[in-house]
């Protein structure tokens, strides 16, 4: 056994080689099971696809780059998990395209930051971040609340996310239009859009028009709510 051994260890060639050949095996054994399962990721209750404000929110928090300061990833550490609450489970991110875990936090995780504050609060943290939080460091976005959402392609977003695999019907891509309209109208009957979008959250629309920030607000409302964690037995979470 010590003169096979003493081959490679003599000769640099034959030691590439057989490096190669065990990273190829193990890289197969990895890789080839994966071709054979439907997911790779189990299902778990009460995960949906974003409702077409709360998708059109992700879309401006993407676009300002807010996922730079925040991650939205709770590792199952115990500092995190008594700060943050649960630790983020792989279905949470599964109708992300692309996934918001982030690298860095100058800002807190927002992984389950939906329903901790209210609409009025993230609406004030938006505007001027410093009025709510003394130390803050965020930039204020009190623009988004001028800005006109820009929404007559709703459908055709739904659609595009379709395509990747987010299970959007053609119902509602159909109603599309009318579902983000009826989340930012706290007046409007909200029966059609809470069937398709459970636990959507109504907000508050801040004048005559529906804003960016009402968007960004919608989704900030919903990161972390979908499932129930009252019972932390992830086996109790499966379907």
């Amino acid at each position: 056994m010590h003169f096979r051994h003493e081959i490679f260890e003599k000769n640099a060639i034959y030691l590439l080689i057989a490096s190669l050949i065990a990273v190829a095996i193990g890289g197969m054994v990895e890789i080839i099971p994966q071709f054979f399962i439907e997911n790779t990721i189990e299902p778990v209750k009460g995960v949906r696809p974003y409702s077409p404000l709360e998708l059109a929110g992700r879309n401006i928090y993407v676009r300002e780059g807010c996922y730079l300061c925040h991650s939205q990833m709770i590792r199952a550490l115990r500092d995190e998990i008594e700060r943050y609450g649960h630790y983020s489970l792989a279905a949470e991110s599964m109708y992300d395209h692309p996934f918001q875990w982030g690298s860095k936090r100058i800002g807190p995780d927002l992984a389950r930051v939906g329903g901790k504050y209210s609409n009025d609060w993230h609406y004030a943290h938006l505007r001027d971040p410093q009025s709510v939080v003394p130390e803050s460091l965020m930039p204020h976005y009190a623009f988004l609340e001028e800005t006109p959402l820009s929404y007559d392609r709703i459908a055709d977003d739904l659609r595009t996310n379709r395509v990747v695999g987010v299970p959007y019907d053609a119902a509602d891509i159909a109603n599309a239009q009318a579902d983000l309209e009826a989340q930012a109208d706290p007046d409007a009957d909200h029966a059609a859009l809470l069937k398709r979008y459970p636990k959507a959250v109504i907000v508050t629309k801040n004048g005559p028009m529906i804003s960016e920030m009402d968007a960004l607000v919608a989704y900030l409302q919903v990161l972390g709510t979908m499932i129930d964690f009252a019972d932390t037995n992830e086996e109790k979470l499966d379907r």
